[in-house]
């Protein structure tokens, strides 16, 4: 994963003519660094912050291969992010010019009935929208609609190539894969895919005290590392005789076949006969290429 930290004497340069750095799609496998208008406020509860640390996700590559066709050429990419408020709205009470702040790949208006109900990604007026229908964070500055529900202070010791992380990977993995798949203590988690996603499901995942947690994937030198980060089972896909194995380790539970979009077909077929009678599968993402789907009871959680 690259980790871009904006230099000092640039910055200070487009503070004073308006413009900035950025990286801008272009269509297909087109994109650029280059220089562009510094965004601006908009509405009363924007905020303008100048980032300090951004990262890729696997949406952004996604984007650059074509596949999200809500992404206009021309579009600032980026939608994780750390960094300082440099304008607000005058309707912002929750930050000022100064603040370090998490900026979250969601935005939330706080107001609408999806928020209401807690699914800021459905909200109305915002959800993914950072990188994909408004610029992003993969620039110099970035505008944040409704400030004061999508950006979040930065702890004063914190690390920001860690912390990044709370901007998507981490909380994805979380709310996306260990709450809704409701894991809690004793269960058995099963994990397909050990990327990013699937190692923040795996750490998160234990909060909730299940009594074992395998790990499927391809590649040996990923599993290590979900041994490392406390897997308890590490489970070599390659011959195509996961779900054989999982099988095997659970004592043969019957199993149901749940019918999903797959969005990485190369895991499909590891995945789908997956959850036991009572077990949950939901199958649930940020964006409709990152996706992270967890099963309780001897289920498979899958990840990218």
């Amino acid at each position: 994963m690259t980790v871009a930290t904006e230099p000092a004497s640039p910055q200070t340069r487009n503070i004073a003519t308006g413009r900035m750095k950025a990286l801008v799609y272009h269509g297909p496998g087109k994109r650029a660094w280059e220089e562009t208008p510094r965004p601006a406020i908009q509405n009363a509860t924007d905020a303008i912050v100048r980032i300090t640390t951004s990262t890729i996700c696997g949406t952004d590559l996604h984007i650059l291969k074509g596949d999200l066709p809500s992404v206009a050429p021309g579009r600032i990419l980026g939608h994780e992010g750390i960094g300082v408020v440099m304008e607000v709205g005058t309707a912002v009470t929750a930050v000022r010019p100064g603040d370090r702040v998490i900026i979250s790949c969601v935005t939330a208006c706080g107001k609408c009935d999806y928020c209401r109900k807690g699914m800021y990604s459905h909200c109305r007026d915002g959800g993914w929208i950072l990188g994909n229908t408004i610029d992003g964070t993969q620039a110099e500055f970035v505008r944040i609609p409704h400030a004061d529900m999508s950006l979040y202070h930065f702890p004063a010791d914190g690390d920001e190539e860690a912390l990044v992380m709370l901007s998507d990977i981490l909380p994805t993995g979380f709310e996306c894969g260990v709450l809704n798949g409701q894991v809690k203590p004793g269960d058995t988690v099963a994990i397909v895919g050990a990327g990013p996603i699937g190692l923040a499901v795996l750490l998160t995942a234990q909060f909730y005290s299940p009594a074992a947690v395998m790990m499927i994937d391809l590649d040996d030198n990923r599993l290590r590392v979900a041994k490392d980060f406390g897997a308890t089972t590490l489970i070599n896909s390659a011959d195509g005789k996961a779900v054989e194995r999982v099988l095997e380790l659970t004592g043969g539970e019957a199993w149901t076949w749940r019918s999903k979009r797959w969005a990485c077909p190369r895991h499909s077929t590891s995945a789908s006969p997956s959850s036991r009678p009572a077990g949950t599968l939901p199958m649930s993402a940020s964006t409709a290429n990152r996706w992270s789907c967890m099963s309780r009871s001897s289920g498979i959680a899958t990840s990218r």
